[in-house]
Parts: structure tokens; C-alpha cells; sequence
């Protein structure tokens, strides 16, 4: 089993740290130690120099090495099937794109340690458990699956650790920056409404050709041609896959683009105002932003556009496995506690005086009026196919084991309130996406790269 199948996460591919540079070491230094860091060895028995390991790029006062890359590449080639693979380039021009991502994750990193940001031990612990609930194991039977995939259990931790670090450190600086108004949103809504109720769905591959901050006219000239060209290839039938795997400066540039299902409102406004006329296969112009030109095709689409939708009233109890409940105890702890419930006993109190949801439990797990999506898939399916009054079999998702009653069902067309708190979260979104791709094409403009040997 291919470990993409068995864990399901977001992979921000954080750096594996097999070596750092101490922070005395001068970046001027770097240019001339290079040749000596290029290969590291170590004596044989037979007095012969084995090479052990080489450097082969240097960020700021760190270096990514070839066992770095090495294993980066066999993780993504064991995440992908058959069909996927056949889909990359060449392996010099994966490598190169895999090391490209190593570097910019090196420099978040390098950044969030100058603003001393940590993730403590008990909370990746906890991430680790999660991460092992849902894939239905306890940590040991995750730490085996681990190793049944070739993967060390300390090698894992490290770059999901790397992982919370980038996510901590977008938060804070991202976060800090992006901000919405009220007459924002009051336009987006006069525009956007109907489009806010929509339920249609587009699955859009994208290209990203960078353009630097400070960027001459022939450099701005340069890059437009670049995407031209990318486009008409894509035109004229090449995989639009291989082309983002290969040509994309882009985050999703490994995923071959894809932004994943979205809605219109969903995407940045740049992207949403060409898909509203594509039909699936077309590829839209080339776009221009301040982050450089966009490429973006319109792989399929879902959905329907509709005036109302169905809100769920519905109460639930959650059992979280932990150090000390494994998921079988959790599973049969929550089957008596629906055994009492079918025979007569308060739901909401059951729910008070049991459920591990601190939130919900002190409403006697009441989680009011939800509209679709707002929940996880795996507690919505089965939230939507009980009927009224019923009490569901025990079933789990990501945050543990939960049974759940539905108490109402109604038909809606979204109160002002709810649409403008949803405009704002879209608008937060949009926004955020701009300014990260705007801060690391930044960051790698401002900081000292330099890569050392083809890879």
C-alpha cells in the first residue's frame, strides 16, 4: 500500500533536517567552502574515500543535501500509482522542481526560528495520535505501518514538526497582514451572491510562471513569453500535468497544479472570472498578477447552482481514543452510551456528563443549525442518510468516534448574517493566498540561495 493512500494529510513537503550549518558561519563564507561541502567522506577499511553525502544547495546558513533530496524523491514516487507516474518528467527536471521546494521550506524554516517559533513535544505528539486515529491505528500500529512503507518513525515526526512550523509561521505573518473591511465585503456580496449560494464546483490545474518584485521590462517580457509558450503547448495536447510538475514556480507545482475542488468564490477573483465561461478541457489565457502569469485549465466541474439550501439541526457524543482509550475502548464506551440512550435515557445529559466534545457537551451536544460542508465529509454522510429522532451506530472521523442524532431538517436561502460571515471568510481566504505566494517569492528574492551541483 502506497503511503498516499494509508495517510491521508496535507504535505507541505517540510524538509527532512539531516544537517545544519551553526549560525556563527558567515553566508560570505559559503562561496568558498562550497567546493569542500560539495562532497563529504569517510575513510574505507581499504583506505579508499567513500562518498557519504554532498551538498547541493545552500540556504542562508543551512545546506540541503543530496540524502535530503534523495529521500524526498522516493517519497513522492512511492505516493503516486502507475498512471500518476507516467505523468512526470524527466527525473533531472523532478528533482530539480523537488529541490526547488526544499529550498523555499529550508528559508520558512531558517525564518521561523529567527522568531523562535517551536512546536513543542505534546502537541506533535498529539498531531501524531490524531494522524494515527485516522487512519484507524494507535501509534504503534501506526509506527509499524511506518516502517512497512520504508519510512523511519523519527523521520516522519521530524517533517510533520517542520510541517506545523510553516503553518504556524504563515499564520503569524499572513495573518497579520490580511485584512477585510465591511465595504469590502458589502461589494463582494452586491457582485457575488447569487454565486455565494452556488453549489457548483470547478477542479482547476494551474501554471504559475514567477515574475521578481523588482523585475526589468525584458525579465517581465521574458516570463509573459514563457507562459505563452506553456499555454500553447497545453493547446496543442501536451499533459497539462507534466507541464505544472515541470514548469510551475506554483505550491501545487507537485500535485501538477491541482488546486483541488473549489467554488468560484473559493478562488482568487483573477481565476474565478474566465471559469465562469469555460467549458471543461479549455485553458484559460494567460493572466497576469503581481506575482507573475497564471496558466489555469478547467479539468471538470460538479454541481448545480441553486436558490436554498438544507441546514441540519443535529446533537452528537465524542469519544476521543487517547494515551489511555485505544479505539476499540472508545468505540464500545460509545456503544453503551447509545444503548442507554435507546433505552431511555436524556441524550443531552448522557452528552454532558460523557462527551469529550467540551464544546457541544455543555449545550447537551447540541451543534445548532449547520449548513452543508460545514462539517467533516465522514460525519456529515452520516449525519444526512438518519431519519429524524434516530440515534446512528457508532462511527468515526478525524477527531474520534462519535454517535449523533438529528433533531430538525429545514430548507434555507441563508440570512444576511450567515452570508456575509461567509463573504468574509472567502475574502480572508483570497487574500491570504495572494500574500503567501507575494511573501515567499519575496523571501527567496531577499535571502542568500545558492545551488551548489546539478541535482
Amino acid at each position: 500500500m502506497m503511503i498516499s493512500r494509508l495517510f491521508q494529510f496535507r504535505f507541505l513537503e517540510p524538509a527532512h533536517r539531516a544537517g545544519t550549518w551553526p549560525r556563527a558561519v558567515s553566508r560570505v563564507m559559503f562561496p568558498a567552502l562550497a567546493a569542500a561541502l560539495c562532497s563529504f567522506s569517510a575513510t574505507a577499511q581499504e583506505g579508499e574515500d567513500v562518498i557519504i553525502d554532498r551538498v547541493v544547495a545552500l540556504v542562508e546558513s543551512d545546506a540541503v543535501m543530496v540524502s535530503e533530496l534523495d529521500i524526498r524523491y522516493a517519497m513522492i514516487l512511492e505516493r503516486l500509482d502507475e498512471d500518476q507516474r507516467s505523468h512526470l518528467p524527466a527525473e533531472n527536471i523532478l528533482r530539480r522542481q523537488i529541490l526547488d521546494r526544499l529550498v523555499v521550506e529550508r528559508l520558512q524554516l531558517e525564518v521561523a526560528e529567527r522568531r523562535g517559533i517551536r512546536i513543542d513535544d505534546l502537541t506533535l505528539n498529539d498531531m501524531m495520535r490524531e494522524m494515527a486515529g485516522k487512519n484507524g491505528m494507535n501509534l504503534t500500529q501506526f509506527r509499524d505501518a511506518l516502517a512497512a512503507e520504508g519510512i523511519q518513525y523519527s523521520t516522519f515526526r521530524n517533517q510533520l514538526r517542520d510541517e506545523l512550523t510553516i503553518e504556524k509561521l504563515r499564520n503569524r505573518i499572513i495573518g497579520g497582514r490580511v485584512k477585510v473591511t465591511d465595504q469590502e465585503v458589502d461589494e463582494f456580496l452586491a457582485g457575488q451572491q447569487t454565486q455565494l449560494n452556488s453549489e457548483v464546483e470547478y477542479q482547476v490545474l494551474h501554471i504559475l510562471i514567477t515574475v521578481p518584485e523588482a523585475a526589468t521590462p525584458n525579465e517581465v517580457a521574458e516570463a509573459r513569453k514563457q507562459a505563452t509558450d506553456i499555454r500553447q503547448r497545453a493547446l496543442d495536447g501536451e499533459d497539462f500535468t507534466r507541464l505544472a510538475i515541470q514548469e510551475s514556480d506554483g505550491q501545487n507545482a507537485l500535485e501538477g497544479g491541482d488546486l483541488g475542488w473549489r467554488r468560484t468564490t473559493e478562488l482568487p477573483d483573477l481565476f474565478a472570472r474566465p471559469l465562469t465561461g469555460m467549458s471543461t478541457g479549455d485553458v484559460a489565457e494567460v493572466l497576469r498578477s503581481p506575482s507573475g502569469f497564471h496558466i489555469i485549465k478547467l479539468e471538470d466541474k460538479r454541481g448545480d447552482s441553486g436558490g436554498s439550501i438544507q441546514q441540519t439541526h443535529a446533537r452528537h457524543i465524542l469519544i476521543k481514543p487517547s494515551a489511555v482509550v485505544d479505539d476499540d475502548d472508545a468505540q464500545q464506551t460509545l456503544q453503551g452510551l447509545r444503548n442507554r440512550i435507546v433505552n431511555g435515557d436524556d441524550f443531552a445529559e448522557v452528552a454532558k456528563g460523557n462527551s469529550d466534545d467540551t464544546a457541544s457537551a455543555v449545550e447537551g451536544g447540541d451543534l445548532g443549525w449547520q449548513n452543508p460542508g460545514a462539517l467533516v465529509a465522514e460525519f456529515e454522510e452520516v449525519m444526512n442518510g438518519l431519519p429524524i429522532g434516530e440515534v446512528s451506530e457508532p462511527f468515526k472521523t478525524e477527531f474520534g468516534w462519535h454517535i449523533v442524532e438529528v433533531l430538525e431538517r429545514r430548507d434555507s436561502d441563508n440570512s444576511q448574517d450567515a452570508l456575509r460571515t461567509r463573504a468574509r471568510e472567502i475574502l480572508f481566504q483570497r487574500k491570504a493566498e495572494e500574500e503567501t505566494e507575494l511573501w515567499i517569492r519575496r523571501l527567496k528574492d531577499e535571502s542568500y540561495v545558492e545551488y551548489v551541483e546539478p541535482t
